[in-house]
């Protein structure tokens, strides 16, 4: 396993209870960095001198929203340099947000969250092997 945290945005406790449950499962052995706000996880972002395996977030969050989130990371140039992949993982998965998650930003993924558990955990085993065996810039 790639060795960075996993980053993960998300303020449902029951949908934070499900991931946790599903990468226990998986064997992810990456630390977990848990963040229920936008502000919190880009204060993290520039301060971390980890570099993180992945980013999975909800686009729906209190304040600032996912999308919104996702273009200030790409408009900072030290985190544009990390190179962190970028996961959208969401309930909502209007046709207007997708386009707008690829068309404006550097987005490498956008699930819609499942109601089965067996689904929600082929589709988190699916971004985290995409990502343990694409190539990466900043893991040698």
């Amino acid at each position: 396993m790639k060795s960075g945290p996993i980053v993960i945005i998300e303020d449902d406790a029951d949908d934070k209870s499900i991931l946790e449950s599903v990468l226990v499962e998986l064997n992810v052995t990456n630390k977990l960095v848990w963040f229920n706000n936008c502000p919190d996880a880009f204060h993290y972002l520039k301060t971390t001198s980890e570099q993180p395996f992945l980013i999975l977030s909800d686009v729906n969050l209190p304040g600032q929203k996912g999308i919104s989130f996702k273009k200030q990371v790409d408009e900072d140039p030290e985190l544009r340099k990390k190179s962190i992949p970028f996961v959208f993982y969401s309930t909502a998965a209007e046709q207007k947000t997708v386009n707008e998650a690829y068309t404006e930003m550097t987005v490498q993924g956008y699930f819609q969250k499942k109601s089965d558990y067996g689904e929600i955990k082929q589709d988190i085993k699916l971004i985290i092997d995409y990502w343990l065996a694409c190539k990466h810039p900043n893991v040698k």
